[in-house]
């Protein structure tokens, strides 16, 4: 266990510019020691011991504001920054290398319906190895989010997210592939810097490029039918001058 919490003091210095020491971390992150009361907890859990581990996490979430279910499964080298106001699911699993920032939830969709019948059911999501949750951010549901994934912040996300694919919105939708996360780029908050591409925006573009190139072919439609007018017309004229000279030609004829 004192391995498995160096490691995550160490992630926490990597992560955050503003920790510079490890007794820092220790003192005073609410992440990091709501991750001890959660190590501790879960320890508890899977021995039996329910309602004491239940009584220490919480114990840990009047502490630290961080709500961690002691049957939760999280990896190595977890990472919560700010942290308050994040809940975390008994069923949720959580592998190596992720961040979570302040107000994420990792929940159930229906925790009130027939409750009975979800005991001991898969609920809550599991993050994959990598994965940046941005704050306030809502994910919901027995669902994955792929290795390396970015969810960006105040995202609601309840269908499962590809792996290294970066989500935004409510309900999430993906980004384009170039602003899309690589296992390499670390995107605070879960969202990447500069321009970032609105999916619905980008829809409601290409609609308008679509009703540009239909005004466009209607247009040529239009100017082929006035010119194919104009020319019936002409031919019209031609074979009516026609037709009178033959007539006069046989009144003289008369």
């Amino acid at each position: 266990m004192f391995k498995t919490l160096r490691a995550e003091i160490d992630a926490t210095m990597a992560r955050d510019p503003a920790a510079r020491s490890a007794l820092e971390v220790i003192l005073c992150y609410p992440g990091f020691q709501a991750i001890l009361f959660y190590r501790l907890s879960h320890w508890l859990w899977i021995r039996n011991i329910k309602l004491f581990a239940r009584w220490l996490s919480q114990l840990g979430r009047f502490l630290t504001g961080i709500e961690i279910h002691p049957g939760a499964r999280i990896g190595c080298r977890f990472f919560i920054d700010h942290g308050m106001g994040v809940v975390i699911g008994e069923t949720a699993e959580i592998g190596d290398d992720v961040t979570l920032y302040h107000g994420v939830t990792l929940g159930g969709v229906a925790p009130s319906v027939d409750s009975e019948s979800q005991r001991n059911q898969k609920r809550h999501p599991s993050l994959e190895n990598g994965v940046i949750v941005g704050s306030g951010a809502q994910i919901l549901g027995p669902i994955t989010v792929g290795q390396d994934a970015r969810v960006g912040a105040n995202a609601v996300v309840t269908k499962a997210v590809p792996a290294r694919t970066t989500v935004v919105g409510i309900p999430a939708k993906s980004i384009q592939p170039s602003a899309a996360a690589s296992s390499e780029d670390f995107m605070a908050y879960g969202t990447p810097t500069g321009e970032i591409p609105d999916p619905i925006a980008r829809a409601l573009e290409g609609l308008l490029d679509e009703v540009q190139n239909l005004r466009a072919r209607v247009g040529e439609l239009e100017n082929d039918g006035e010119g194919s007018a104009q020319e019936n017309l002409s031919q019209a004229g031609e074979t009516g001058q026609d037709v009178e000279q033959e007539s006069d030609k046989l009144s003289g004829k008369c």
